[in-house]
């Protein structure tokens, strides 16, 4: 029978936070039989965090919000290594999971499941088909508030390949209807123009007219997209709203947020687009990045191949 080893620091403290973290890397060795020098990675990478979050003044990981894994990330980035960053959002993944099966931890939603890793490779992402993007965006019922507005955010980040971050930060502002684009911010606060469709705008504008208006605020400082406290929409809320639809379609892929983004690209490649359009629509720097997308569907490639090829 293996021996249970004792990876947490003896001069700690203790608290719960202590505790959970040790469940986690007794559950690693006893139930995953991982090694000990990955258990001591594991444990690396949690203190890590918890030593962060103690110097936040966060008392347990289930106080654990967006803006503080937001400040983690900076302080991860600053050390300019995206191996290692990748390794520890990883770790705190695979935590986090672990707290949603323990009843006691008082965790709903694993956090880090609306945060991307830092780009390794070049995996190619996940698309919806046009059929299945028509299914999502028919789904809320927008003869209530807050369908009106989910489907509004819907078409507004496929019409227009937003990021989520970009699409919860849009303002009323941003939405130039006579000149029928939108003014995007992006990283590091780039701004960006992009077309947007007539009948987006038309959604956009019903959805101010009728249901903006019952969550508008004081405090709303006119962002665009608001949830029911009159405040701007989180990332969870987002992706809570893409996975609902995405269920009521009977849609069985692995969803999240950005595979509208990654579908726009696509699906404008597919109708004929230049890459170099879709780079400045995406808001890209690095044309190598959207070039990924010629390499989504190679269906769409092999028949084109078939129709165009004289061997075809």
């Amino acid at each position: 029978m293996r021996k249970k080893k004792n990876y947490i620091n003896k001069d700690d403290s203790g608290g719960e936070k202590v505790k959970q973290i040790k469940s986690f890397l007794l559950h690693l060795e006893l139930e995953k039989s991982l090694s000990e020098n990955t258990i001591k990675s594991y444990n690396f990478d949690l203190e890590k965090f918890k030593e962060f979050l103690n110097a936040l003044h966060v008392k347990s990981f289930s106080d654990v919000r967006e803006n503080h894994i937001e400040k983690f990330l900076a302080e991860l980035k600053r050390e300019n290594r995206s191996a290692t960053t990748a390794r520890i959002l990883s770790a705190l993944r695979q935590f986090y999971n672990h707290l949603l099966n323990t009843p006691k931890a008082n965790i709903k939603v694993n956090p880090f499941d609306f945060f991307d890793s830092p780009k390794l490779g070049r995996k190619l992402p996940e698309v919806l088909t046009v059929q299945d993007v028509d299914k999502i965006l028919k789904q809320p019922d927008i003869n209530t508030t807050l369908g009106l507005r989910d489907k509004t955010i819907l078409e507004t980040m496929y019409a227009c390949g937003l990021r989520v971050s970009e699409a919860i930060n849009l303002k009323c502002s941003n939405v130039l209807k006579n000149d029928e684009v939108v003014r995007v911010f992006g990283k590091g606060s780039k701004e960006r123009v992009v077309p947007i469709a007539k009948s987006t705008l038309d959604w956009i504008q019903i959805y101010i007219i009728k249901s903006r208006v019952n969550l508008a605020k004081a405090h709303s400082e006119n962002y665009l997209f608001l949830n029911w406290r009159g405040r701007r929409l989180s990332r969870m809320a987002v992706w809570n709203i893409m996975n609902k639809y995405t269920k009521m379609a009977k849609i069985e892929k692995q969803i999240h947020p950005h595979i509208l983004r990654h579908s726009f690209a696509t699906h404008l490649l597919e109708g004929g687009a230049d890459l170099r359009s879709i780079q400045e629509m995406l808001g890209h720097s690095d044309i190598s990045t959207t070039q990924i997308y010629t390499h989504v569907d190679i269906t769409y490639l092999k028949e084109v191949h078939k129709q165009f090829h004289p061997r075809g």
